[in-house]
């Protein structure tokens, strides 16, 4: 069989690692993580990291200030390394930009010149979200209409941008452009939102038990980056009551799963499978499918048993 790449997403708790370590045991492939969180290093039980070697895990300390753009050119470094092995890559994560920047490509505008964010992010603090909004809409108004003041990030990324001459408003919508690098399959895990909030508060549980609080403690005992204090959680359970961390931290990762619920029907011809059984029943699926695609998918979403 000739090599192909295999893209596994699906919302958090939705049963992803399982699902694609048990993919690579039957293709052969080897995993490569698409997760923006989980390519940090000190944090395996708060962002629920294999235990089983993976491409781009762990990547980075908690002191790195992330990219998509370095990501990028790892992650398709090491899918090109593993494809002319002859083996397949398994790409799994939750994270859309992570995953399209993978197996698609990104056009990325340039790095801002050093001291640039890091001025800006002082701007931000100084003059407050709404003068700092303001700002941006007269630098860069579809950009501003897309960003919420209170969004001190992306707020900071938008003017960071527009300093540069580039807009974090897109030309066009169009979410993934014209395909992939490589002949892909892209599957996306569809798990009931009831049966997900179980799993997450049953997940969340077992974190607790293996420390997680202990671990975000330790992580937040010296200065860490931008990026990575955007972890979910990370403040959570380092600084608050743990009951209060546990609610706050399920609630928040119950809206990132509706979000990533939604985003995965628009990958370009993408496979929902019921994930809602057992990993191995699922990864005989993916399995079959692979093994059946002699082209690359065509455009739209569509359904494992459509």
């Amino acid at each position: 069989m000739t090599p192909r790449v295999v893209g596994i997403f699906g919302p958090t708790a939705s049963g992803k690692t399982d699902v694609a370590e048990a993919v690579a045991d039957r293709l052969p492939g080897e995993l490569v993580s698409a997760d923006a969180m989980q390519a940090y290093r000190g944090l395996p039980t708060l962002t629920n990291q294999s235990e089983r070697p993976t491409r781009l895990l762990g990547i980075w300390e908690l002191t790195h200030e992330a990219s998509v753009a370095e990501y990028q050119e790892r992650a398709h470094a090491a899918i090109d390394e593993l494809l002319a092995r002859g083996t397949t890559p398994v790409v799994v994560g939750g994270t859309g930009l992570y995953l399209r920047a993978a197996l698609a490509g990104l056009e990325l505008p340039p790095p801002p010149a050093p001291g640039t964010r890091e001025r800006l992010d002082s701007l931000y603090e100084e003059v407050g979200p709404e003068a700092a909004h303001a700002e941006l809409a007269a630098r860069d108004a579809a950009a501003a209409a897309r960003v919420h003041p209170n969004d001190r990030r992306r707020v900071v990324r938008a003017l960071e941008l527009a300093e540069s001459g580039e807009s974090l408003a897109p030309a066009t919508d169009t979410l993934w452009g014209d395909g992939y690098r490589h002949p892909t399959l892209v599957v996306a895990l569809d798990v009931p939102r009831d049966v997900l909030a179980e799993r997450i508060e049953t997940r969340t549980r077992s974190m607790v038990e293996r420390g997680v609080a202990e671990e975000a403690r330790a992580a937040l005992s010296v200065p860490i980056s931008r990026t990575a204090s955007t972890i979910h959680g990370l403040h959570d359970f380092a600084e608050l009551p743990l009951e209060e961390a546990v609610e706050i931290y399920n609630r928040r990762v119950r809206r990132y799963a509706a979000y990533q619920r939604k985003w995965m029907r628009r990958i370009p011809g993408v496979v929902i499978i019921d994930a809602n059984r057992p990993a191995t029943e699922v990864a005989d699926e993916i399995v079959e499918l692979a093994r059946a695609r002699e082209r690359l998918p065509g455009d739209g979403a569509v359904r494992a048993d459509a």
